[in-house]
């Protein structure tokens, strides 16, 4: 039977045991009336883990948890500062591996935390703005508690039935907003070299961000795109609305945009509300690779910290600093370069630290995120290197030619040493 109550009367003690391992909606899709409960009231539970994919609640911070074991996939969003202070586990895994993670135990799961749309006339509950493992959590846990909020919309897809929730917690509060990223003049050149890889009925898979909020802003004038991506922002109304994302040439959700997380702000939040067109996935089929490699002219936009001369890529570490995640860009990077007609494209600024450090490097500074025998296209501000299918000595005088001027000579050096070994 499910015990209903509002967030004042939430006591969780009735339902979680010290050392229980909670596992929670993440992105727009955290449950803030539950974490706020959790970091009042569980330090007197004692021995409470929690994973969290990505955090942009801001709720998560190193005075916060104390008393409370945080992990997570990556350092996405507000968990960044947790990681500044040796507060967060990492473990690393791409966002298509969590769902079966949690099932097989390997990611505890004895309570799930979850926010939905209030639920419909046949007792079923939207997920709302995510999907992605929710409901592989739900399966799993011993106690599902349900954050009820009435602001969240009734999105299209999976769904959580009334009777498995054992605690609703009705709540009406707007749920986590990601505003648009403000786009500077580097973006925009990114973007744009960019653009010239999308055509009639692509189909587009982005993050958010500034490169992407871009990149979405320069394709008002193609036709029939398609969407099948892991996250959305706001900029994808603004390309339903001009009539530009109608998914009409998808070989499979015709007519529909797959997507695992809605990422952005009040405008859509309503644009998805019962919205047809949209349609809320989890990773197991977003990110699964036979559903991904049905999609013709499939091209992937991902970023990266840094790509060496070979064309590996990290995105995730910055030397000493943690400041990323895997996220789904192996998945998406391996689908975009394989897709007929299609590419997989990572982009990235030329320089950080203000313009005192190259992205285009001899050597990473920190892990792989995505092998150089994956890579297809990189990006900079200075141009497009496509590297797929070019051998080593080639792919490093492409690289060092989108890499900043400053930087270009003392690469051309290391990139003449690939080219005499030949690796």
């Amino acid at each position: 039977m499910t015990v209903g109550t509002d967030a004042a009367g939430l006591d969780l003690s009735r339902f979680l045991r010290p050392g229980d391992h909670i596992v929670m909606g993440q992105a727009c899709g955290e449950p803030t009336a539950l974490v706020e409960a959790l970091i009042e009231q569980g330090r007197g539970i004692g021995g409470l883990s929690v994973f969290i994919a990505t955090s942009f609640s801001g709720l998560f911070t190193p005075d916060a948890v104390d008393g409370l074991a945080v992990s997570s996939m990556g350092a996405i969003g507000a968990l960044r500062a947790l990681t500044k202070e040796h507060r967060l586990s990492v473990i690393p895994c791409h966002v298509g591996q969590v769902g079966p993670m949690i099932e097989a135990g390997l990611i505890p799961c004895d309570v799930a935390f979850v926010q939905v749309s209030p639920a419909d006339a046949g007792g079923d509950h939207s997920l709302g703005l995510i999907g992605d493992h929710v409901l592989a959590a739900v399966r799993k846990a011993r106690v599902v508690i349900a954050e009820v909020n009435e602001q969240v919309p009734f999105t299209h897809g999976e769904v959580l039935p009334a009777a498995r929730i054992d605690c609703a917690v009705h709540v009406s509060r707007p749920p986590v907003e990601v505003p648009p990223a403000k786009i500077g003049e580097t973006d925009q050149a990114i973007a744009e070299h960019a653009a010239a890889y999308i055509e009639d009925g692509s189909v587009i898979q982005t993050g958010v961000g500034a490169v992407p909020g871009a990149l979405l802003r320069l394709l008002g004038d193609r036709r029939d795109l398609g969407v099948h991506s892991g996250m959305l922002g706001d900029g994808l109304v603004d390309l339903v609305e001009a009539g530009v994302v109608t998914n009409a040439r998808k070989p499979i959700d015709r007519g529909v945009s797959i997507n695992g997380a809605l990422i952005g702000t009040r405008r859509l939040y309503e644009f998805a509300h019962r919205n047809p067109r949209i349609r809320m996935c989890a990773t197991d089929y977003t990110h699964d690779p036979a559903v991904l490699a049905r999609l013709e002219r499939l091209v992937t936009l991902n970023s990266a910290m840094e790509v060496d001369l070979t064309g590996q890529v990290n995105a995730e570490q910055s030397g000493p600093a943690y400041l990323g995640g895997t996220g789904g860009q192996a998945d998406f990077v391996r689908a975009g370069a394989r897709s007929p007609g299609g590419h997989a494209i990572i982009a990235l600024p030329a320089t950080a630290r203000r313009g005192t450090v190259s992205r285009i490097t001899a050597a990473l500074s920190g892990p792989v995120t995505t092998a150089r025998s994956d890579v297809d296209v990189i990006v900079t501000e200075f141009g497009a290197a496509e590297l797929k299918g070019r051998s080593l000595a080639e792919r490093a005088r492409r690289l060092v030619a989108i890499a900043h001027p400053d930087f270009q000579e003392d690469l051309a050096r290391e990139a003449h040493a690939i080219q005499r070994r030949g690796f």
